[in-house]
């Protein structure tokens, strides 16, 4: 079947936007995973060494250089025990049906926006066979009292953190640990989705094992801030990581060599790790100058959503159709080689277009005046404000 000329042309939009995020000259993120095949063999050659001995033999299911992974990442956490996963999707998935088996109860409290209700198809039903529901539906995480008063019984609180697709959103350190005890009042046991937990100690004001330490399980990624090549960590009690083990080998997770992915794993942790509270604190200027460029630039309307972001990663709402301030971000880029906004632009409505910001290493150089006047610059390729 042929693609629609609406397929053809958000390609072509998408592949002009790649194009120019490799070219630009000045960009507030380049992610690694964009780059080619020999830029990524290039860094993990360069960075390997620092890394890990490579005189050592390489791993076979998970033994060796992955089973240092783990040790370290338990370590960072401050967990008994920790188990690498190919997917986060796998290992979230294992951990809550392991907890389904201890609690007797196979219903998942979550919220509607978080990862695996939005981005996993349904597996947490469709495949460990867990029932998800939702303790609120409101754009943040819940509330004490919201967990509190729930009416259904369930098993396990999962908790994103930060919610993504709401904002990359936080509640205070108070609100959480509130949360928490909340559900230790039902018997529940609480899980923390900490894909991004990496960069949520600035904002908490609480070391990594602070906060993994109100929970009964956490995941971390090592690509969505740590610029790995893919690859998740399951840690908690050696009881239940060691049954998830079990588990991983039943999905398909005994993969039999992994040593690329997990060097890039541990380059991550060693040289991103310690950057990112730098780029949280830089994303709350740009978000600040993103604003006040708005304001001057003249839209009929803007948001920048956290106001003062949590983490290194917020949202921009405009009302305009997304394939609107798609081309007038890419023609910014192709003609300037200034790329203000380099993830996609989505519909959030009627006429309301949002896309993500990310403030990493590249973003560093740019000072409050060169985000007020890269606005001004994108603002002049949308319609009526030439």
């Amino acid at each position: 079947m042929s693609d629609t000329p609406e397929q053809d042309e958000n390609r072509s939009v998408r592949e002009r936007r790649a194009a120019a995020g490799r070219e630009a000259r000045r960009t507030l993120s380049r992610a690694g995973h964009q780059g080619t095949l020999r830029d990524r063999l290039s860094w993990l050659a360069e960075t390997a060494p620092e890394v890990y001995d490579l005189d050592e033999p390489t791993d076979l299911y998970g033994d060796r250089i992955v089973a240092a992974l783990e040790e370290r990442v338990a370590a960072l956490l401050g967990t008994e025990a920790a188990a690498f996963f190919p997917t986060g999707t796998m290992a979230q998935q294992v951990a809550l049906r392991c907890w389904a088996a201890r609690t007797g109860d196979r219903t998942v409290a979550l919220h509607p926006l978080s990862h695996p209700e939005m981005h996993e198809r349904d597996a947490f039903s469709q495949v460990s066979g867990l029932r998800p529901v939702h303790v609120t539906r409101a754009p943040r995480l819940p509330t004490a009292g919201e967990v509190r008063d729930f009416e259904e019984p369930f098993g396990t609180l999962v908790l994103e953190l930060p919610l993504r697709d709401a904002g990359f959103v936080l509640p205070t350190w108070e609100e959480l640990t509130g949360v928490v005890a909340a559900a230790r009042e039902r018997d529940a046991v609480v899980h923390f989705d900490g894909a991004r937990l990496w960069e949520s100690t600035v904002h908490f004001g609480r070391s990594l094992e602070e906060i993994a330490g109100l929970a009964d399980t956490v995941y971390v990624s090592f690509y969505k801030s740590l610029g790995g090549f893919g690859g998740a960590v399951l840690a908690g009690p050696d009881g239940l990581v060691a049954e998830a083990k079990t588990w991983r080998h039943r999905y398909g997770g005994a993969v039999f060599q992994q040593f690329p992915t997990v060097l890039s794993a541990l380059a991550g942790l060693d040289r991103e790790l310690p950057r990112l509270p730098g780029y949280v604190h830089h994303a709350r200027m740009v978000a600040a100058a993103l604003r006040e460029g708005f304001a001057a630039a003249g839209p009929p309307w803007a948001r920048v959503h956290p106001q003062e972001p949590h983490t290194h990663q917020f949202q921009v709402w405009l009302p305009y159709r997304p394939e609107v301030v798609e081309e007038a971000s890419v023609r910014q880029a192709e003609e300037t080689s200034v790329l203000l906004f380099a993830d996609a632009w989505e519909q959030a409505g009627p006429d309301l277009a949002r896309t993500e910001v990310t403030v990493t290493a590249e973003g560093l150089e740019w000072t409050a005046d060169d985000v007020r006047a890269a606005v001004a610059d994108f603002v002049r390729r949308l319609p009526g404000l030439a």
